[in-house]
């Protein structure tokens, strides 16, 4: 629990002010000054990255002590649930520091070249830092959506970066497909307040208590449509067909940091799932939960045949985007349902180690690509001119690069060869990676924390777990044909490969090597987490500690909510009919 009496801690709102400060710093250079806008970037995101890393220690040390909300962050110091409020716990703190983890390597990258091929990248890029941390950290449904457009407004810019005919085509649908996905998103926050008369999220699970039928069936249309929204971003099937080819057409680096969106859905899909829907929701408890179930399981199987079906590599990295969403939505649907912590935590240990995964590959997949036939985009040094006919980044004939020795491209080749190997490796979960510890954790929890009164494991778990083990297996064999073709059986000259594309990805894999020789650690983390997510009442208690009307739900609606005090609050010896000290949760 956190202290309500404490004063606010400011750095909560740092992730959001430092990308958010230093993009608007950057629209006052000139777009031909990108060393400066990129060294600026590289300050803001280690900044960040600080930022995160004292964060995550305040919730390592507050969980020590028992602590499940860290923090609080109250904007414009108006009470909740009345007031847009910050939450700190173990979740968001993960997520924004695993955003800050990804953004370093994928702005590096983009010193390569790819920064100067429009206007703007740098600031764009950090304005959708801004909104991914934000969408983390919020505890209220608008503020969420607010942080939404700004993330989304950021994404069309970085993913129509650079032009050509292919961007404009894939963002416009890009584009399309998100309108859509806001539309619904606002009809259901629109709902959501009709109903309950809050947006605060622990407010929301709260007054769900005391909805009679009719309003709690506008609630469950308001929740689908808000599901409908998320799922849209998180890329599950049948609405992630724009994926692919989205983050296919879009610059490396782009995509990069784009491959965070997705988890962004995720995350919303989880935190709401277990907050406001989950077990101890009275009647509405595991509402959706078999729609996660069977979709992470149709989205898994999408992406196998996507993967298998497609020769291009980039878009192959889409795929993979669309197998990992799809492995960590099931998991939450089980865990909706009353799975346990197990299967919850190695779910969330597997969504930190693929995302890294394909967000490396994506850097990989066009330098490696370079001069295969169907991908002749390169990259060039930064010195050209972004308005010159010669910078068109789609369609360009491969540039040789004659003042580099043939010694110095094996030596790139052959890293990028063996990154390539370890990459694959990590997304199709063999050991020891990550991927492989994630899986091999998410069946041990499946099995352990879903049997039924009969000890028997129910089919649809057999299921998931058969689409996890071949969603793996189809990961290898697309990637391993691949490989074999570019890299042992075709002959000819090396491509050019710089250095600002070969350390980001040695970053990203040395980040995976690194969870890899903590996997103890990492798991922990993870499994307490999942603890945490599992006890929505704590949750609750601490964010609505400072509410000024908290009722109570009535007996025949299930067990009390733990966020509620007594039904008569101003009689229960507390000031301004504040609720009663927090008990534990049942």
């Amino acid at each position: 629990m956190i202290d309500p009496g404490a004063g606010p801690d400011h750095l909560m709102i740092a992730p959001i002010l430092i990308p958010l400060l230093a993009g608007a710093v950057m629209l006052f250079y000139n777009d031909r000054n990108r060393q400066t806008k990129l060294v600026l970037g590289l300050v803001a995101v280690g900044l960040t990255f600080l930022a995160s890393v004292e964060l995550m220690s305040d919730v390592k040390s507050a969980s020590e002590q028992g602590g499940t909300v860290v923090g609080l962050y109250r904007l414009g110091d108006w009470p909740v649930p009345i007031g847009i409020v910050l939450v700190l716990d173990r979740l968001s703190a993960m997520m924004v520091m695993l955003t800050a983890l990804l953004a370093g390597p994928s702005l590096i990258y983009a010193a390569a070249g790819w920064h100067g091929k429009g206007q703007h990248y740098h600031s764009m890029f950090q304005f959708l830092l801004a909104g991914v941390n934000g969408a983390f950290l919020t505890g209220d449904l608008f503020n969420l959506f607010v942080f939404f457009e700004v993330m989304l407004a950021a994404s069309y810019g970085l993913m129509l970066h650079g032009s050509g005919p292919e961007r404009i085509k894939a963002g416009l649908h890009y584009i399309a497909v998100n309108l859509a996905a806001s539309l619904f998103f606002l009809i259901g926050v629109a709902l959501v307040y009709g109903t309950t008369g809050t947006l605060n999220m622990a407010d929301i699970g709260r007054a769900l208590y005391w909805l009679d039928d009719a309003e709690r069936m506008l609630f469950h249309t308001a929740a689908a449509f808000l599901g409908l929204a998320f799922l849209i971003k998180a890329a599950a099937w049948p609405l992630g067909f724009w994926l692919p080819p989205t983050y296919g057409a879009a610059s490396p680096p782009a995509a990069a940091i784009m491959a965070i969106m997705t988890k962004v859905g995720i995350y919303v899909i989880l935190r709401l799932s277990l907050l406001v829907l989950g077990p101890d929701s009275g009647p509405s408890a595991g509402f959706g939960a078999p729609a996660l179930m069977i979709g992470g399981l149709l989205t898994m199987g999408f992406g196998m045949i996507g993967i298998l079906g497609t020769p291009e590599l980039v878009r192959k990295g889409g795929y993979l985007a669309i197998i990992s969403s799809g492995t960590v939505l099931s998991a939450i649907g089980f865990a909706q349902a009353g799975g346990g912590a197990l299967m919850l935590g190695g779910a969330l240990y597997y969504l930190v180690g693929s995302t890294a995964a394909i967000s490396a590959f994506f850097l990989i997949a066009e330098p490696v690509s370079r001069g295969d036939e169907g991908d002749d985009e390169t990259s060039f040094e930064d010195d050209a001119d972004p308005l010159s006919e010669r910078w068109q980044p789609m369609g360009l004939d491969s540039v040789e690069d004659t003042t580099a020795p043939a010694s110095t491209r094996t030596v790139s080749w052959l890293t990028m060869a063996i990154c390539f190997a370890l990459v694959a490796a990590m997304i199709a979960g063999l050991p020891p990676l990550p991927g492989f510890v994630g899986k091999f954790a998410i069946l041990q929890g499946a099995i352990r924390d879903n049997l039924n009164a009969s000890g028997a494991v129910p089919v649809i778990l057999w299921s998931y777990a058969a689409m996890l083990i071949l969603s793996g297996l189809g990961a290898l064999i697309a990637l391993m044909r691949f490989g074999i073709r570019r890299f042992w059986a075709e002959e000819g000259p090396t491509p050019r490969i710089l250095a600002l594309e070969v350390v980001p990805v040695v970053m990203l894999l040395a980040m995976i090597g690194l969870q890899t020789v903590r996997s103890d650690v990492v798991m922990t983390y993870t499994r307490d987490t999942a603890l945490a997510l599992l006890e929505p009442g704590v949750y609750r208690k601490a964010v609505l500690a400072g509410a000024k009307d908290v009722r109570a739900a009535p007996a025949q609606n299930s067990a009390p909510d733990p966020a509620a005090g007594d039904k008569d609050a101003g009689d229960n010896g507390t000031d301004d009919g504040a609720p009663a000290p927090a008990e534990a949760q049942p």
